[in-house]
């Protein structure tokens, strides 16, 4: 997920210098100062920018040049560095006697352009969104093609005036999946917001909040106005017929059912023959197809609108957010609770971290135990119900942290901290680790200490091959763990993609949705793979198949998985469960693991998990039957929330006239 956000923020940034030769833009990540950007004109007009920040070691660094044609668009580029996992790039772009031609580290290509076109580099620095903007601002209609493929427009969404005067907001779509917001000053100069990733002229840094809350209001108009148009509310009682429920307590499916939904409460389950709609009632007629509880995705970062909007499409009615901003986030939660933004329902875990070079994007930050214990208590009083430690907290906070949460009633988790293993950091008072690889790790430890850096990736790679499940110390570890019940978070769809060695695939799992995207989208849909050292070659082949089976021999044991992603919402955890059964657990115990299962580790049983009376009304209809075929967890026909009807297939002004009759399609992965 990380690589998705920073590839559509790295487009927002700021626009071409027209009153300087040359200017600084500002970074923030979280609003703490993260790196800068140079933007400097050169003679003859060519633009030279130096783009570089640091994201716990992390992070793009790209000196790129270009040159631009009397309507802004570029018909010369070339961008040379590495990208945010320090790959190397090297990008190229020229349009030259109607013919445009691109290279980068994940395409090339080239065709005949006869009309205006714009060409969005892979890589490229912030500034370069400016361009588009000021580009699009030229064009007939507001409106360009985009190279390598696509259409993006944009428009004015409002104004702000700041200490460094008059800002317009514009929004651009059709480079994601919502709109992207930009300001542009009235020479042209530009900056983005956002509560992740800011990007500002110097000078400018005071004005984030007032831009981001200027924003925000946008933002949440556009989504409430696409929430009440898909968003259906039964008039009165909703009934579900003729389907066949899934049951993760026995893991039984059982034809022929009725649930009875009053207002967003299920009030009997039943035979079909036993259940009696009352007059006026809505009724969906299941046609037999499988109804479960609904999903749970337990590792997102909701950074915009979009994200809640693909988690209902795919299903998933219950998330847990595993870090984000403490001002804005909270918002969102609040929206998608009251219906005026699509999304899940949302447990929220507060990230802590330390300081220094490889710190998380927080301004949650401790190194003194009454800090820490100062965050905790923040975090318990703002309705957190856990805290996730980071890579950077000091290893003697750990034990601190952990008894001050769960002293509030909060669970604890997190990365494993650089200099910890993870058996440490159970012993220490963790609940639950996140990310399968610290488990690696721990078999790596003590000679891999350091894992801020990429080492907790790249280390993995090269040995987890090593650690099969009948080695003594890896029997041992799984054993302890089970002893000490800790839960974990594997985000398994993540390791394959950085280790498969091909940057140019797209992200597996992906493969047959990734074609039905918007044509920019399907570009950050790319893999982002690690570059592979020749040498080991063969390890990285062999580690994402044996971190496969350690997970089933973590599940054999009898520990507890609870599925999450940390990717693209949605549909990433339909693959995040494919890889569960490819690993070798059972379908209905992965059905379990994504339904039943979180909702006893978070300890909301009394309203979620399973399909019952007097639980909250989340389900999913399912073209197919995913106990004996996971993928079909991929066919929803319809999505409940709250007695909510949400169809991902037609609009609401597509379904039959009648209310008590509403037609559900199976859906194409």
């Amino acid at each position: 997920m990380r690589r998705i956000i920073v590839f559509i923020l790295a487009l927002t940034g700021a626009a071409q210098a027209s009153a300087a030769e040359q200017r600084t833009d500002k970074i923030l990540i979280q609003g703490n100062s993260a790196g800068t950007q140079t933007v400097q004109i050169e003679p003859g007009g060519a633009v030279r920018v130096e783009y570089s920040y640091n994201d716990r070691g992390r992070g793009d660094h790209i000196i790129a040049t270009w040159k631009l044609d009397a309507d802004g668009l570029p018909i010369e580029y070339e961008g040379r560095g590495n990208d945010y996992m320090k790959a190397a790039v090297e990008e190229r772009f020229e349009i030259k006697g109607g013919k445009a031609s691109w290279k980068n580290r994940s395409e090339k290509g080239d065709q005949a352009v006869t009309g205006k076109a714009f060409y969005l580099p892979l890589n490229a620095p912030p500034e370069f969104m400016g361009v588009l903007a000021r580009a699009l601002l030229k064009a007939p209609g507001h409106k360009l093609a985009l190279l390598p493929a696509g259409e993006t427009s944009i428009e004015e969404a409002g104004k702000a005036t700041t200490d460094k005067g008059e800002l317009t907001e514009y929004r651009i779509t059709g480079l994601s999946f919502t709109p992207q917001s930009i300001w542009l000053d009235r020479e042209g100069t530009a900056a983005s917001v956002s509560s992740w990733f800011s990007v500002v002229p110097e000078g400018l840094e005071p004005a984030i909040p007032q831009l981001l809350t200027a924003q925000e209001k946008t933002d949440a108009a556009w989504s409430e106005r696409i929430a009440r148009a898909l968003a259906h509310q039964p008039r009165g009682d909703l009934v579900i017929r003729n389907a066949s429920l899934f049951d993760p307590r026995d893991l039984s499916v059982t034809p022929g059912t009725s649930v009875l939904v009053r207002a967003d409460r299920i009030v009997r389950v039943g035979p079909d023959a036993g259940i009696t709609p009352s007059v006026g009632a809505e009724i969906i007629d299941a046609h037999g197809r499988f109804l479960m509880p609904g999903l749970w995705d337990n590792h997102q970062h909701f950074a915009d609108s979009e994200g809640g909007a693909l988690d209902l499409a795919n299903g998933v009615t219950s998330a847990r957010d595993m870090a984000n901003d403490t001002d804005t986030f909270p918002k969102r939660v609040a929206r998608y609770d009251d219906g005026s933004e699509l999304g899940p329902r949302v447990l929220k875990a507060g990230i802590i971290d330390g300081t220094g070079e490889f710190a998380g994007p927080t301004k949650m930050r401790a190194d003194t135990a009454e800090k820490a214990v100062e965050i905790v208590d923040w975090y318990a009083d703002h309705g957190y119900v856990q805290i996730k430690i980071y890579s950077s907290i000091k290893p003697e906070l750990v034990p601190i942290i952990a008894d001050r949460a769960h002293a509030r009633g909060l669970r604890v988790s997190g990365h494993v901290p650089a200099f910890m293993s993870a058996r440490q950091f159970v012993e220490n008072g963790a609940d639950e680790i996140q990310h399968f690889n610290f488990i690696e790790l721990n078999f790596l430890f003590p000679e891999v200490k350091e894992t801020r850096n990429r080492d907790r990736f790249i280390k993995v790679a090269e040995h987890a091959r090593e650690f099969i499940p009948d080695k003594p110390v890896v029997r041992e570890f799984i054993k302890f763990l089970k002893d000490h019940h800790t839960v974990l978070d594997p985000t398994m769809n993540v390791f394959e993609g950085l280790f498969c060695g091909n940057p140019s695939a797209v992200t597996p799992g992906l493969e047959d949705i990734v074609p039905r995207f918007p044509a920019q989208i399907r570009r950050s849909m790319l893999s982002g793979a690690l570059e592979v050292p020749a040498d080991k070659a063969t390890a990285y082949r062999e580690a994402f198949p044996a971190m496969l089976r350690l997970l089933k021999a973590v599940s054999d044991a009898g520990i507890t998985i609870i599925p999450g992603t940390d990717a693209l919402p949605g549909y990433s955890l339909h693959h995040e469960l494919e890889l569960y059964a490819r690993a070798g657990i059972p379908a209905p115990e992965v059905l379990r693991l994504a339904t039943l299962t979180p909702s006893q580790a978070m300890g909301v049983t009394k309203d979620l998990g399973i399909i019952a009376a007097g639980k909250l009304a989340d389900m999913v209809l399912i073209d197919g039957d995913p106990a004996k075929n996971i993928r079909d967890t991929r066919n929803i026909t319809t999505v409940i929330k709250g007695g909510k009807v949400f169809d991902p297939v037609l609009p609401l002004a597509q379904r039959d006239a009648s209310p008590q009759s509403i037609r559900h399609l199976p859906v194409t992965p």
